[in-house]
C-alpha cells in the first residue's frame, strides 16, 4: 500500500458531485486536500453567488478557519466526484509542528494564492469579458504553461478559466466563442493550446485599444 493509499485509509472520504463540504459563514475545524475530482469555491454577493475558483486534485482549502478561528469565508461544493482527505485541527497542528517541509509547502501555496488573487483582481479591472479571458490565459502562460514546440499547452478546465476571469459559466460560453473565432487559442482535450503566443499578445493589445477608443 502506497503512502497516498495509507493517508486515504486514515483521513479519506469520497464525495459525489453536488456535495457541499463547507458553507460560507459557518464555523469549521477541518481542512480538505483533494486527491481526485474538482471542488468549486463560491462566495455570496448580495443575492448572487460568485465563483471564485475551481480547485483540481492536489489543491487544499479550508485551512484559514483552522488558522484564524473565523467562520468560513466561502462555500466549497464538489462538482466532480471527489476523493478528499479531511484533516481536523489537532491533526493539522501536529503535522505543522512535526514536519517543517509540510509547513513550508503550505506557506508557499498561500503565497502563490495571494499572488493569483492579485492577478485576478488585475483581470477584473478590465470591463471587456474577452480581455479578461485573454489576460488570464497570458498570465497562465507563465504560471501553468508547458511549451510543446512552438505552442504553449495550458491544462485547465472551462470552469477554471471562467472563474479566473470573473465570469459565470453561462457568460463564458459566448465569450469563449468570440475568442476562439480570433484563432489565437484552441480548446484541447486537457485544456487550451496557444499556437502563436505573439498573436495572442497582439489580440490582447487590439482588445485594449478597442475598449479605450471604441469600435
Amino acid at each position: 500500500m502506497g503512502a497516498d493509499d495509507k493517508l486515504f485509509e486514515k483521513f479519506g472520504r469520497t464525495f459525489p458531485a453536488g456535495t457541499v463540504l463547507c458553507r460560507e459563514g459557518e464555523t469549521g475545524d477541518e481542512m480538505y486536500i483533494i486527491q481526485s475530482g474538482q471542488v468549486k469555491i463560491t462566495k455570496g454577493l448580495g443575492n448572487l453567488e460568485k465563483t471564485l475558483t475551481v480547485l483540481p486534485a492536489g489543491e487544499f482549502f479550508g485551512e484559514m478557519s483552522i488558522l484564524n478561528k473565523l467562520p468560513r469565508s466561502a462555500t466549497a461544493t464538489v462538482i466532480e466526484d471527489a476523493k478528499v482527505l479531511v484533516i481536523d485541527t489537532k491533526t493539522f497542528e501536529t503535522m505543522i509542528r512535526n514536519n517543517a517541509e509540510i509547513a513550508l509547502r503550505i506557506i508557499r501555496k498561500l503565497a502563490a494564492r495571494l499572488q493569483e488573487t492579485n492577478n485576478q483582481i488585475e483581470s477584473l479591472l478590465f470591463k471587456d469579458s474577452n480581455q479578461r479571458v485573454v489576460h488570464t490565459l497570458l498570465r497562465w502562460v507563465d504560471t501553468r504553461g508547458k511549451t510543446e514546440g512552438n505552442a504553449v499547452q495550458i491544462e485547465a478546465t472551462p470552469q477554471e478559466l471562467a472563474a479566473a476571469a470573473g465570469l459565470e459559466e453561462s457568460q463564458f460560453t459566448s465569450v469563449w466563442e468570440e475568442v476562439a473565432k480570433a484563432g489565437v487559442v484552441q480548446k484541447a482535450e486537457k485544456g487550451y493550446v496557444i499556437s502563436n503566443l505573439e498573436k495572442l499578445k497582439k489580440y490582447f493589445e487590439y482588445l485594449t485599444m478597442k475598449e479605450q477608443f471604441g469600435g
